[in-house]
């Protein structure tokens, strides 16, 4: 998700804990989110501001408070967080984003969640991966966050995979560009866990083949990584990858090597995935993202069987 440029009121410009009933519980007050929510879509100006460029996209109410309590580099350029948010009203569908509010900035990141739904049900934990960029939020995030910043979270975004018990098994094709990983790893994540709650159980949602095919300039912008193959691993029936480099100059690690594609991700790879059982999933930089949903509506994949999301 790309992040926006908005003016905060003088409300909310101290300590996120000021506006917390309880610190510990890291609950915000309802009433001053919305003030700042109405206020910052009344000031915003810019053309690619996110709470302009989503404002007619479906939100929560719940804003809550959320304490960073992990912070990790992902690549050279982008950084991982793991918050904790302990409000129970808070909760997400794999592949939505949360509007991130930091105190002291004027300006509103919007950041895919790369978490699991069941790590927040289970731990109250949800992580994001941030790529640094010269835009406020981003900036705070690589150079100003520190364990125990405290922010607050708002779940948007109608690009999800929520499936219930009853719905059919579907297949999965994932097609992620550079950070665009961000919203497919949770989807990928939650599939995992619906697998293994079918297998475990014999309850639940039956999963049918994930694919996922991500792309980036090269091997150490491969985010995610390990957290990719382990899966790929553990599921070898029903979890697959291609992972796509566009300019490499460095040799390919050996636990790598079977993976990697050196190439963008062409349309005759994924036309060879098309069937009446799969939805594709794409998130990515606007070019590629436009290409291949209108590639697949061009091979008749139904409208409502491709799932898009763009980032800037």
């Amino acid at each position: 998700m790309a992040c926006a440029a908005i003016m905060i009121p003088r409300l909310l410009r101290g300590s996120v804990g000021a506006i917390c009933t309880q610190a510990a519980g890291l609950s915000v007050t309802r009433s001053a989110w919305r003030h700042l929510s109405l206020t910052s879509m009344m000031t915003s100006k810019g053309k690619t501001d996110h709470l302009e460029r989503t404002a007619s996209v479906v939100r929560q109410e719940v804003v809550a408070a959320a304490q960073v309590c992990g912070a990790a580099h992902e690549s050279p350029s982008v950084k991982r967080l793991r918050l904790l948010v302990a409000d129970r009203g808070f909760s997400f569908k794999a592949g939505q984003w949360v509007d991130f509010f930091i105190p002291g900035v004027s300006v509103v990141g919007g950041f895919s969640i790369c978490s699991s739904p069941r790590l927040l049900a289970q731990e109250r934990m949800i992580e994001l991966a941030v790529k640094y960029t010269n835009h406020p939020p981003s900036l705070w995030i690589h150079n100003q966050c520190t364990l125990g910043s405290e922010v607050a979270v708002r779940v948007g975004g109608e690009f999800y995979f929520d499936p219930q018990p009853a719905d059919a098994s579907r297949n999965l094709v994932l097609i992620a560009g550079g950070v665009g990983i961000n919203p497919l790893l949770s989807i990928l994540r939650h599939s995992a866990d619906l697998h293994r709650e079918w297998v475990d159980k014999g309850s639940g949602h039956e999963m049918g083949t994930v694919r996922l095919f991500y792309s980036a300039k090269n091997t150490s912008e491969l985010l995610f990584q390990k957290n990719i193959l382990d899966l790929v691993n553990e599921f070898p029936e029903k979890i697959a990858c291609s992972l796509h480099v566009t300019r490499q100059t460095t040799q390919i690690s050996a636990e790598l090597e079977p993976y990697i594609t050196e190439g963008r991700i062409t349309e005759k790879t994924i036309r060879d995935h098309i069937s009446k059982e799969t939805l594709f999933y794409i998130c990515g930089p606007p070019p590629m993202t436009d290409f291949f949903s209108k590639q697949l509506e061009n091979s008749h994949v139904p409208r409502e069987h491709i799932c898009f999301e763009k980032w800037w």
